[in-house]
């Protein structure tokens, strides 16, 4: 008697943050949630956790650009789910940078739970004022732009040292 087995593909978790160009139409940023969305189920997969980071700094210069918007995503899914979302987001011109984790667990795609309140794509948010770009001399460290000074309260905690009596190191000149 021959014995038949079934061989199942083990399902991983993956992470995926993507960065789109900080000037991206709020339609535009739509259209790519919605792609990664119908990727995702036409190919068996599904999302765990969707978190917009917002507008951010970036490290260092992406394609002249020192801020995007960032955007995670959680998903549970195949090897070629990650090859064809990766793919669409290639293609995509305000995709600046993306980058695919593979965590080390292994799922069973029937059991992964979806919390439909963690797994929606919000709206990009039109930004509301411009953060005017450092010159040549700020970037390059010739010129320090002078920060404005933030004033905290300090709390008298009966665990901590009197925080109140801190000397003032600010400008000596």
């Amino acid at each position: 008697m021959t014995q038949v087995t079934t061989h199942t593909r083990p399902a991983r978790e993956y992470e995926l943050v993507y960065i789109l160009n900080p000037n991206v139409d709020p339609d535009e940023a739509e259209k790519i949630s919605t792609r990664i969305q119908e990727v995702v189920a036409r190919l068996g997969g599904k999302i765990t956790k969707v978190d917009q980071w917002g507008r951010r700094r970036l490290a260092y210069n992406i394609k002249k650009f020192s801020r995007g918007v960032f955007v995670f995503v959680k998903l549970a899914g195949y090897s070629d789910l990650v090859a064809e979302i990766e793919r669409n987001l290639r293609n995509a011109d305000a995709v600046i940078r993306f980058q695919t984790i593979k965590l080390d667990t292994t799922v069973e795609l029937a059991t992964v739970a979806v919390n439909p309140d963690e797994v929606k794509f919000e709206r990009l948010a039109v930004p509301t004022e411009e953060e005017p770009e450092p010159s040549l001399e700020e970037r390059l460290g010739l010129v320090v732009k002078p920060r404005e000074r933030v004033e905290e309260e300090f709390v008298d905690d009966e665990d901590g040292p009197d925080l109140n009596n801190i000397p003032d190191l600010g400008n000596t000149n």
